[in-house]
This record gives structure tokens, sequence and C-alpha cells, in this order.
């Protein structure tokens, strides 16, 4: 019989093998100083285009003043207990009541996390006749929520109707058997490729098909739509969506999430999250905050004017560079290019050091190998002048890696790593 840790000493994983040169850089970085579109990294100011905080609230004097009385007030403990126990609060339900009327729906439920949130709640929706039909290239919380499931699932390629309408003919054999029903989850926006789910197309296939749609919209949350409800609210299929999700950890840059739908699914989802069930319940300091945002998020458009304003000149001078942003319809602003993971190191190692770029960086076994993927997130907090200088920095980058300069770089290192 082996040692249980036995493969964890020979295999460190796909990304864990890069640890040793990878680690405390390129991944586990630290961010320093106030949230904002300049920070520090390792001891120099740098443009920072990976924070997800969309509408510039993490660190609005408004917000930090709520935070900060409401944490005196209650400290950080209170309420404590399971909502269903003795962690039950009239703010909670306050913040659930504005939540749902926000996006459309009759009722909302608050979630302590967005990852654990969207596990519990694949798990509560479903039961071991049932079938899942999802995205490939979903969130790894939806997978894992999949995961989880005790009955048949299926993917379908990404954003892919011809295979979504073809897993929907195979999940409703499959439910006439088991005599189970269908769920089809989608994102509203990817968060990698910046696309929209294809929610209006796969509400018409409602009218061929019998099952629930659930959409994980965390970044579509706040930054889409007429009002900011979302990626539903944007291709006007808010009200044909069974389940919404959403996370406070991008535009309401804050802890916690909630799902939204009919009251009586909420009432039945209040009764099975097995994670909200049995975890002490959000923390009133954090309800008080989400609660303020929230506010902002209704009354002051500005906010997400001015986001949209930078994300117009940031996604527009990319393209007009010739730089490849595939097909993002959102805030999320990918730019692919082609080179090897060393090479890709030395990219972003320039970036951060000569020219004072802060982005994250994707690479295999995320994305195929060959490709690098540096992705941006703009937000209100920009200004045009930091889409000036990174524009000009991408280009200088761009050509050190089409001119080989990069790949005589890491040559050496190229040769270590066994690339």
């Amino acid at each position: 019989m082996k040692d249980l840790f036995e493969k964890m000493y020979a295999d460190k994983g796909p990304l864990g093998k890069w640890a040793d040169k990878a680690e405390g850089y390129f991944v586990f970085p630290k961010l320093e100083g106030p949230i904002s579109n300049r920070m520090k990294f390792q001891g120099k100011e740098v443009i920072t285009w990976s924070i997800n905080d969309y509408l510039g609230l993490a660190n609005h004097p408004e917000v930090r003043k709520v935070d900060a009385d409401a944490a005196a007030k209650y400290g950080s403990a209170y309420p404590m207990g399971a909502r269903m126990m003795s962690g039950h609060t009239d703010l909670h339900e306050q913040l659930e009541s504005e939540l749902a009327s926000f996006v459309q729906k009759e009722a909302a439920y608050l979630l302590n996390f967005g990852y654990q949130g969207m596990v519990s709640t694949i798990d509560a929706l479903v039961s071991k006749d049932d079938i899942i039909v999802y995205d490939v290239d979903a969130h790894a919380c939806i997978i894992d929520g999949v995961r989880l499931h005790p009955g048949k699932r299926f993917t379908y390629r990404h954003n892919d109707m011809e295979s979504i309408e073809k897993n929907l003919m195979r999940a409703t054999k499959l439910a006439e058997k088991t005599g189970g029903g269908i769920l089809l989850i989608s994102e509203g926006v990817f968060g990698m490729r910046g696309e929209q789910g294809r929610l209006k197309e796969i509400v018409a296939l409602k009218e061929k098909f019998n099952f629930r749609l659930f959409v994980d919209d965390a970044h579509g949350f706040g930054t889409l739509g007429k009002t900011g409800a979302g990626a539903g609210e944007e291709q006007e299929v808010q009200d044909q969506i069974d389940v919404y999700f959403a996370t406070f950890a991008k535009s309401l840059a804050s802890t916690g999430a909630f799902i939204a739908a009919d009251q009586e699914i909420i009432d039945y989802l209040k009764y099975n999250l097995r994670s909200q069930m049995f975890a002490k319940s959000l923390q009133m300091q954090l309800v008080e905050g989400a609660l303020k945002r929230l506010d902002m998020l209704r009354t002051m458009p500005e906010l997400k004017n001015k986001l949209w304003e930078n994300v117009n000149a940031l996604q527009s001078g990319l393209k007009d560079r010739g730089f490849d942003i595939g097909t993002t319809q959102s805030c999320v602003t990918p730019v692919y290019l082609k080179g090897s993971i060393p090479e890709a190191m030395a990219l972003v190692k320039d970036l951060r050091e000569n020219h004072g770029i802060f982005c994250s960086i994707v690479v295999y076994p995320v994305i195929p190998k060959g490709l690098i993927l540096l992705r941006l997130i703009p937000t209100a907090s920009h200004t045009l002048q930091d889409v000036s200088e990174t524009l000009d920095a991408f280009s200088a980058i761009r050509e050190k890696l089409e001119t080989g300069v990069y790949k005589r770089l890491t040559a050496a290192m190229a040769a270590e790593m066994g690339e």
C-alpha cells in the first residue's frame, strides 16, 4: 500500500511544477497599497489590470466609511450562528429583498461565498434522476458543483448552439427514462474570454425542450444591462432565467454572493442549501456594506458609464493596433499572443519591470500550448492615460515577442524546463 502523500512528492501537478520559478512573481504575486488603478508590486508602481473592482467601489470613501462604521457598531462576529439557527436579521432580509428587485426576480437568498454558493446551489437543484447540461468552458465552481451530481451530465461546446441543442436532445431522451428533469447551466459572461453566454438563443430552445436555466452572472452583474442587472437584462431575457447567481466579489467589491428566482424556488433552496444551513451567517458589516454598494450601483450610473468609457478606449485601442482580443462582449479584455511558457514569463516580467503594467497571465494547461493570454480588467478607477500607456507597452512587448527577443533571452530556461 502506498503512502497517501507519495503522489504529492512525485508530481506537483500541471501548475505546481512551476512553483519554484513562478511563485511570488507570476503566481501568488503580492500587490500592495490601496485598491486602485495604480498599486505597488515589489516596491514599484504599476498600472493594475487584474483587479475585478469594476465600478471602482473598493476604495471609494463612502464605501470605506460604511464598512468602518458597521465594523465599529457590530464587530466582525455578529450575527453568530447559521441563518436557520441564530444568524438571521432584518438587514439580511432587506438586502435579499433589494437584490431580488434589482435583478428583477421575486426573491433572493444570500450566500457566504460565490464559489461555495455555486457548488451548493447545483447540489440542491438536482437529484440523481436529473440531467445537467453545461458549457465546457464553465468556471471551476460550476465544474466542481457538477462533479457532486450523482446523475448524468453532458457538456456542450463553448457557446455552440448546435452542440447545446444536440445535448438537450440527449438529456431529454435520458430524462424520459429516469423520470428526472434537465438543468442547463451557462455563464452570463465567461470570465476568461469575456464572451457573453448565448442566453437569448438558449431561452428560445425552451419552446422545443423542457429544461430550467441557471446562469452564473458574476462578471455581468453591475456591468451589463441598462440598469446593471446583468447579461440577462442586456439580452432582454432576464425573466426567462430560472435561477440567477451573482457574486459581491466583483462589481460590489466585497465578499458574499446571492441567488435569485421565483419565491417558491428560493424557499426550497433556503431549506436545502447545505453550505448555508450549516455555515455561519454572512457577518453584519458585509451585509451593511453590500446594501451601500447596491445603492450606489442603482443611483450612480456615472460609475458604469466611466467603466465603459475605459473599456471602449482599451478594447478599440487594442484592435486598432492589430491585437487579437477574441470575441469579448464585456469588460473582460483578453489579449491573445503566440509563444511558449518561458517566453510568456519573460514577456510579463518585461511588462512589469520596464513598463509598469500588471495584468494576469494565462498559459497551458488552462489554454492550449503555444498561446499566451494576457487578461485585462478595466475598471471605473482607470484613466485614459492608463489606457494610453498600456497600449504603448503592449505594442513594445509584441514587437519583442515577434522578433524573437524573448526566445533568445529564455533559451537556457526553455532547455532547463524541457520546452
